[in-house]
């Protein structure tokens, strides 16, 4: 049986930089089963998929990383792969280059491959950000690569037990038409699932992920933060069962899930709640007023807290808001 055919090259294409018009498509391209791939970006998440698609049965031929915790991620999840220059693994990567690096990095690694002569008509060049779509790949476009941007939706540590949290997670995908089916391959090697994302959408979609849990994040340590001040030795026992059982209520209830005095228009515990932040804590003060505003908000619109049982609450919140402002 013969092997499928690799991409034939195409023509060198213009493609709209930053205009987020839509970009005229190639036809649909036939590639080998087992992909020939390099990755741009040793961090947590490159060395992470480059590990993952070399279990899928992908060839990772070589990746970048010079620094001391990249270096140790190569040797933890990629011992084989050799470590090369951005330019070699980008002309090594016959297939599908990944670059995974920061995301106001992306725009002029990419712009300098694409000045550089090592992309190739036909190669797929994708990317890992959330925020950004295929318009940061304009440059690799228009020398003739396709492109793709591939965005797991989990946080990374960097190390093997990631490779199992892959499975079932949802990777954000923005792809050309004919890059579909490759895309949805990929994502599937990778033990996920994808969310096709518009171009112009990206952006909310990587605040709405970045808000829910980044900031879940930073509200898990001010808490924690917070009953340490109130004498609790190991705040993460108090905090862990209230913490997952309020996550699993919010993903299956939606703002039903809502307890709690601002849900209720307790106005004075939330008064004396502000009251002792200011006292102990002022830092977290403006964080707590603005996530109680924005709860009474959805609690009323979701009908779980009436406008008159909301009114000393909202005015206390008011109050409170113009001290901080003072």
């Amino acid at each position: 049986m013969s092997a499928p055919l690799r991409p034939r090259p195409a023509a060198p294409r213009r493609a709209a930089a930053t205009t987020g018009r839509a970009l005229p498509d190639a036809p649909a391209a036939v590639f080998p089963r087992t992909l020939t791939v390099g990755v741009i970006g040793a961090g947590r998440v490159g060395a992470v998929l480059g590990a993952a698609l070399a279990a899928a049965g992908h060839r990772v031929v070589a990746v970048t990383g010079g620094s001391g915790a990249s270096r140790a991620r190569t040797a933890l999840l990629l011992p084989a792969v050799p470590r090369r220059s951005v330019t070699v693994v980008a002309r090594a990567a016959t297939d599908l280059l990944l670059i995974a690096v920061p995301d106001d990095a992306l725009a002029g690694v990419v712009t300098a491959l694409a000045d550089s002569g090592v992309l190739r008509p036909g190669q797929v060049v994708a990317h890992t950000s959330g925020a950004h779509g295929l318009d940061v790949l304009a440059p690799a476009t228009a020398v003739g690569a396709r492109p793709l941007a591939l965005h797991p939706a989990m946080t990374f540590t960097g190390t093997p037990d990631d490779l199992g949290r892959l499975a079932g997670i949802s990777f954000g995908v923005t792809a050309p038409a004919g890059l579909r089916p490759l895309a949805a391959r990929l994502v599937a090697d990778l033990g996920g699932v994808p969310e096709w994302i518009g171009e112009a959408d990206r952006p909310l979609y990587h605040a709405a992920l970045a808000h829910g849990a980044n900031h879940l994040v930073t509200l898990v340590n001010e808490a924690a933060d917070r009953l340490r001040d109130a004498g609790v030795a190991q705040p993460e026992k108090v905090l862990a069962p209230l913490l997952r059982a309020a996550l699993e209520n919010a993903l299956r209830l939606g703002d039903d899930a809502l307890t709690g005095p601002v849900s209720r228009g307790d106005a004075g515990t939330v008064e004396r709640h502000l009251a002792h932040l200011a006292a102990i804590a002022p830092e977290s003060v403006a964080p707590y007023l603005a996530l109680a505003r924005r709860t009474a908000d959805r609690a009323i619109s979701a009908g779980r807290l009436r406008p008159a049982d909301a009114a000393s609450l909202l005015g206390v919140l008011a109050d409170s808001q113009r001290e901080v402002a003072a």
